[in-house]
């Protein structure tokens, strides 16, 4: 399975760790990434803002130059990706301003490939089934919040994986880690994007929010899929604190990360040492929590499987010895317990009075399975009633 892979211009630079542990991921997962033909930057942020027509034409490029190899487009960067797949829809949907982009691009563009995100790729393309296969070390014990932010599921007609306000995807990655997914409010709220840079006395409210929902809502980390939102959510995490007057230590990982760590990799490999709230403890603490887990589930399975403990025969003889007493005395009590019906009670105390081996009988079941006494108890009154009729007969 092969794939036209656009790093974009963070997965080489400030985001490299999700570079690696993409690259990581298709490794483990089996699928090519074929890195696209002297690619350029998408634009982001900066090129809607200045003009349309760039906007549209520098991810045109990229597309156009992937188009030509007949591949699929995969694209980590949420911003990449809302960018791809935003010039996709404008131009299949605009043959006028697709005319302007092809001749600025300087070569032909049907936008006939698609782009994914990392998430609906290895959810959709491969599937969990075989991501839960391939891992080696779980993250049992991980409490995860999934943060998707804003331009992963938004807009819901360019983008359409998953849901807008209430995705999936990434959690259901999480799940078959063995990590556990916490349900939190803000996973598709914004984390304040590039405010952290050019407003930070509004960014860090915005940065600091996201933090405080996911820890008031008991995940011990956050779960990312975006550069930008790894930046705010990581290297911004001190000042949020300062600034919202909170403590959160709360470590941020790419989901690409803890899919290579729960496959088998060092935390080291994929660069996860190089995050600023430090993120290495907390994958200790997991890996603990996970053998601690393991070996009560080992030990629950070994106990269902293990044959019952032997029965202390002595107890039993004693009490069967104690029912049978009670028969011999009492028959009329120990009847009314076994049958409601006070007639068909009555009969019992008639049949058990004068047998001495329906009495053992009745005595060894009451000393072992009740409900077998109560059956039996039945059947010994429905045999005399039987009886009764054929006599009269």
């Amino acid at each position: 399975m092969r794939v036209a892979y656009y790093p974009g211009c963070s997965l080489e630079g400030s985001a490299i760790e999700y570079g690696v542990s993409t690259e990581r991921t298709a490794e483990i997962l089996g699928f090519e990434l074929v890195e696209i033909d002297d690619w350029n930057c998408c634009g982001a942020t900066s090129g809607h803002n200045t003009d349309k027509l760039l906007s549209i034409a520098l991810p045109a490029r990229n597309l156009a130059i992937a188009e030509k190899t007949g591949l699929n487009v995969l694209a980590p960067c949420a911003a990449c990706y809302n960018r791809f797949r935003n010039t996709e829809h404008t131009v299949r949907s605009d043959s006028e301003l697709k005319a302007k982009v092809e001749q600025v691009i300087g070569m032909e563009y049907k936008a006939e490939n698609e782009t994914y995100s990392i998430l609906n790729y290895i959810t959709q393309e491969v599937g969990l089934d075989k991501i839960a296969d391939k891992v080696t070390k779980p993250l049992k014990g991980m409490k995860a919040a999934c943060y998707y932010g804003c331009l992963l599921v938004r807009p819901e007609a360019h983008t359409g994986f998953d849901d807008a306000e209430y995705p999936q995807s990434m959690d259901n990655i999480v799940k078959a880690l063995g990590a556990e997914a916490v349900e939190w409010a803000f996973k598709t709220e914004c984390c304040g994007a590039a405010l952290g840079t050019s407003q930070p006395e509004i960014g860090q409210k915005m940065i600091a929010a996201v933090l405080k929902n996911a820890k008031d809502s008991g995940a011990e980390c956050i779960v990312t899929a975006c550069p930008l939102c790894m930046m705010n959510l990581d290297m911004r995490q001190k000042s949020a604190e300062k600034g919202s007057g909170e403590i959160f230590n709360l470590p941020v990982y790419y989901v690409t990360e803890l899919l290579a760590i729960a496959c088998g990799d060092s935390p080291e490999r994929v660069k996860v040492n190089k995050h600023f709230v430090e993120a290495v403890s907390y994958l200790k603490e997991v890996s603990k929590r996970a053998e601690e887990i393991a070996a009560k589930e080992k030990q629950q399975a070994e106990a269902k499987a293990a044959p019952a403990e032997e029965v202390d025969e002595e107890k039993i003889q004693k009490k069967i010895q104690a029912f049978v007493k009670s028969l011999q005395k009492s028959p009329d009590k120990i009847a009314a317990k076994l049958i409601e019906d006070e007639e068909r009670a009555a009969i019992l105390t008639e049949i058990v009075k004068n047998d001495e081996k329906k009495i053992q009988k009745l005595a060894e079941l009451l000393a072992t399975d009740n409900d077998k006494a109560v059956k039996a108890a039945e059947a010994y009154v429905s045999g005399e009633l039987k009886k009764r009729e054929k006599s009269k007969e």
